[in-house]
């Protein structure tokens, strides 16, 4: 069974689901799921198009989350016009550096979200990824800092990007934070814009069992007859 997850580092709705994302990680893991996150990249109109606007959706996002601090827009720079792609790509090439798990995109988006690190750029991503390393954060890594802003600036990992966000939405959705859990046995299930760990936790409840309910039948039964 498998759990992959779409998202666009800097979104505020992404900050707000990493606890449900990190307590599903620790629930069923050692289960046998497999956990895989994906950067689907928001387009040019998600974005907000002023510090007002952005301050208006955080406060809003932050009261439905019934959150104890607010995030801060202070990353935005609006002369950008909704192309803010420099944080996902640093956190897509820190893969080819071995980093595979939540550490650098979550430094990341804490950098934009919390400290209003102007990360939408490639030379401030670049110095949170490389204080990230030098903290330890992102456990045995390291990072050349010229090394990974070649990696970020590649059409490998443009490619990349550019196939998981096409990914993302040939399931005919738009809304990020995105789940799409799919089985040995054919299911899938997809949650787009969902951030509870209810829905997520039941469904992947109702999967595995089916799962195992198929694989015990095969025990007693054998293979289903071919003609």
């Amino acid at each position: 069974m498998k759990v992959t997850y779409y998202l666009e580092v800097i979104s505020s709705w992404c900050y707000w689901v990493e606890p449900t994302w990190a307590e599903l990680k620790t629930r069923y893991a050692p289960r046998g799921v497999e956990f895989d996150w994906k950067i689907a990249l928001m387009r040019r109109e998600d974005f907000p198009v002023s510090r007002e606007q952005c301050d208006w959706f955080y406060r809003r996002s932050g009261s439905i989350m019934q959150s104890p601090f607010g995030l801060n827009s202070g990353w935005l720079e609006p002369w950008r016009e909704g192309l803010f792609p420099a944080a996902s790509y640093v956190a897509e090439a820190g893969k080819d550096f071995g980093i595979t798990g939540d550490e650098l995109r979550l430094a990341l988006a804490h950098a934009a979200d919390r400290e209003r690190i102007k990360v939408a750029s490639m030379d401030p991503a670049i110095e949170v990824a490389l204080r990230a390393a030098a903290a330890g954060a992102l456990g045995a890594a390291t990072l050349d800092g010229a090394k990974l802003r070649a990696r970020a600036e590649s059409p490998e990992v443009a490619a990349r990007i550019k196939a998981s966000t096409a990914e993302f939405f040939a399931h005919r959705i738009d809304q990020r934070p995105a789940f799409v859990l799919t089985d040995s046995i054919g299911d899938k299930a997809v949650f787009s814009g969902l951030v509870r760990l209810a829905p997520l936790a039941a469904t992947l409840d109702a999967m595995l069992a089916d799962t195992k309910a198929y694989a015990d039948f095969a025990a007693a039964h054998g293979a289903p007859p071919v003609n």
